[in-house]
């Protein structure tokens, strides 16, 4: 098998300038790395994952932590971090804390400090300062997505503005009766994401002189079929009917629309659905909403990462707001006159 000495002389430069371009550690010109790459290429030379963690102490490892693997953001941030992760030529490690607490106290407390992983991003999980602090004393750089953590660099969305923006939708097309699906007391995720939801939807409500109806709240687990149950019971008394529903996720605004559809509703003609999220399926249900483009969130923790481990490239710990963005289908519309 080639070693590393036929990979510099075939490119003609040093073995030195082969570890940097191939480690991705240490600045080599874009040419020379192309040249190395593609004399490693030409010869077959595969860079020893063993040797590499011995030279430089690092694994080219990142561990990846998140609350549930089944859910269509997590899965799809988890995505996004994936793709750029192997641009830069690294693993990822994925660890999925939907069990016990003991299983988040093994994680935090043996995986992740052992040298399995050189740095790590932390998915819609508010850390404990213990938790923070055993990483970075071990020389771990976090990234946090979906809320602040103090000492951390985090990226966040701010789930009141992103609720409030959905409801005024509705509310311009002229709808005064809004229902609202989202979660409750067991199902609240890290951050407060559903009762900053449902603050945001009442806001709206309420810079618009209406009163928040809690007879026109349902509870639902952030799942399609969770949505679909709680609409069912929003939309089953035509007394009560709202003419719109705010949900606050994609997957319980889809479970909306078959609900509606098994109730004999139109959608929009009967009632108008919005979500959060910009789900993989939204656009073939028409589904209005507001997206937060989760693989984005991935790549772009994937970037403050590579930057916090370069200690020349490092930047104070801080709070970077996440984009999203109003997208109007053919699920909403004005009401029907009575």
């Amino acid at each position: 098998m080639p070693g590393i000495n036929e990979v510099a002389l075939l490119a003609g430069v040093s073995t030195a300038t082969v570890s940097r371009a191939l480690s991705g550690n240490g600045h080599v010109s874009d040419t020379t790395k192309s040249r190395v790459k593609a004399a490693a290429f030409e010869l077959g030379y595969v860079v020893s994952s063993n040797a590499s963690s011995l030279a430089t102490g690092r694994t080219k490892n990142i561990g990846v932590v998140i609350p549930f693997l089944n859910r269509w953001f997590f899965s799809s941030v988890v995505e996004g971090a994936e793709q750029s992760l192997l641009s830069h030529g690294y693993d990822l490690t994925l660890y999925n804390l939907s069990g016990s607490g003991d299983e988040r106290r093994s994680v935090f407390e043996h995986f992740l400090l052992r040298k399995r992983v050189d740095a790590v991003i932390a998915v819609s999980l508010e850390l404990t300062a213990s938790e923070v602090g055993s990483l970075l004393d071990m020389n771990k750089p976090i990234v946090g997505v979906g809320g602040p953590l103090p000492g951390v660099q985090t990226l966040s969305i701010d789930d009141v503005r992103v609720a409030r923006l959905a409801t005024e939708h509705l509310l311009s097309l002229g709808h005064r009766s809004i229902g609202h699906i989202g979660g409750n007391d067991d199902v609240e995720l890290d951050f407060h994401l559903p009762t900053n939801r449902r603050v945001g939807y009442e806001a709206a409500l309420g810079a618009n002189g209406i009163p928040a109806d809690p007879a026109l709240f349902a509870e639902a687990d952030f799942t399609l079929q969770g949505g679909y149950r709680a609409a069912t019971r929003l939309l089953g008394n035509p007394r009560t009917r709202p003419t719109a529903v705010f949900a606050a996720s994609d997957e319980m605004a889809i479970g909306t629309i078959l609900a509606a559809r098994d109730l004999g509703l139109s959608v929009p003609g009967d009632v108008s659905v919005i979500g959060i999220d910009d789900h993989e399926l939204a656009e073939f249900f028409g589904l209005s909403t507001v997206a937060q483009y989760p693989a984005e969130q991935g790549r772009r923790a994937v970037e403050i990462l590579m930057d916090q481990l370069h200690p020349a490239r490092r930047t104070p710990a801080e709070n970077f707001p996440l984009r999203f963005e109003l997208i109007v289908r053919s699920s909403t519309a004005a009401p029907r006159r009575s």
